[in-house]
């Protein structure tokens, strides 16, 4: 039986989208090489990846995220500074932070994962940090091309109004194809009314 990729993620607004390209644009004139951008269409705040599911399982995953988003009320959020996992010397993954009603996002993702833990899915074990991933850098970059980045990182400013208004939550399933992850929702669940 074919596996589906997938995770459970909140969409973003598409004039934010717009904007998250633009700065991509500015951090892309620097013209390094070993890095992989995300498509700004297919951007999305990860709350947790589940990686190969049966499709038996969708009914299941569903009526868990359905039961964690009537936990909480809908709530927003703002767009915060640049940043990068692990640190801007070293960089390995480029993104942008998050701020406005964390305490509920985190609580979200608590309930998510609980109900997701008694299906058999592992808990993540890093803390949960809200963020929006914009590029990853390839292995083979040296310390100094990630470290040239990182500086790029640090003086590179980014500031919108744009706010993201979290009213429901979506599984989303992960295509891999030569040009890029292909999206697409499976099912969604509101948050509580």
């Amino acid at each position: 039986m074919e596996k589906i990729r997938s995770f459970i993620a909140i969409e973003l607004p598409g004039e934010l989208k717009l904007e998250l390209a633009q700065l991509q644009a500015r951090l892309k004139a620097d013209n390094q090489p070993r890095i992989k951008w995300v498509n700004p269409n297919g951007m999305h705040l990860t709350l947790k990846f589940l990686g190969n599911i049966a499709p038996a399982m969708i009914d299941q995953i569903t009526e868990a995220m359905t039961d964690a988003a009537q936990k909480v009320p809908p709530f927003t959020l703002d767009v915060q500074q640049l940043g990068a996992f692990p640190n801007l010397k070293r960089v390995q993954v480029v993104w942008l932070g998050l701020g406005g009603e964390i305490d509920k996002i985190k609580q979200l993702h608590q309930f998510i994962e609980a109900n997701l833990a008694r299906l058999g899915f592992a808990p993540e074990q890093r803390p949960f940090k809200p963020h929006l991933t914009l590029a990853r850098v390839s292995n083979e970059a040296s310390p100094d091309e990630r470290q040239r980045f990182g500086e790029l990182i640090a003086s590179t400013k980014f500031e919108t109004i744009q706010i993201i208004r979290v009213e429901s939550i979506k599984l989303i399933r992960s295509q891999l194809t030569r040009e890029g992850a292909i999206y697409s929702q499976i099912s969604s669940a509101k948050l509580l009314e």
